[in-house]
């Protein structure tokens, strides 16, 4: 599937898988709430120290995976066992905001994705807890690339690109 449905599955991920490599060369996956602000710039929150920044400063970069409608079924046709699902993966370089605009600016497109009933909230939360927050970017070196099996109506596979 196309970058379009790709950056769609990130988007509505309750959350994505992002795998860095650790110091000693091992990796490091860990799910985090990601907030998309254009075709390849995605922030996520942390905190001042531990294994993510540890793993940024000395390879900084990063998979991005997320599923989405991951639904166990039998195969409408031949009653064989799978799973439909929409996937996505994505490649790109992460690294530390120091700017602070920027940094209010990611924080404010994490809270709207994630909270936008609360931001009245907004102001306050930043006042007292910004300076004990590290915020990082991640910009995608590659269009993202999508993957996905579902069945239409008639139990037919959705298959080449075909959409609902």
């Amino acid at each position: 599937m196309d970058a379009a449905f790709a950056l769609e599955v990130l988007d509505k991920a309750p959350y994505v898988t992002v795998s860095f490599t650790r110091p000693d060369g091992t990796p490091y996956g860990v799910p985090l709430s990601l907030a998309r602000i254009d075709e390849k710039t995605f922030y996520f929150h942390c905190a001042m120290e531990g294994e993510k920044l540890d793993c940024i400063a000395t390879n900084p970069m990063v998979a991005l995976s997320a599923v989405t409608r991951c639904t166990p079924t039998v195969g409408p046709k031949d009653g064989s066992f799978t799973l439909q699902y929409k996937s996505a993966m994505a490649f790109g370089k992460a690294e530390m905001v120091t700017d602070k605009d920027e940094k209010i600016e990611a924080l404010r497109a994490i809270c709207l994705r994630f909270l936008p009933k609360h931001m009245d909230a907004f102001d306050d939360a930043i006042a007292r807890s910004l300076k004990r927050t590290t915020v990082v970017k991640i910009t995608l070196t590659a269009p993202p690339t999508g993957k996905r099996k579902q069945y239409d109506k008639h139990g037919e596979e959705l298959k080449y690109g075909r959409m609902e």
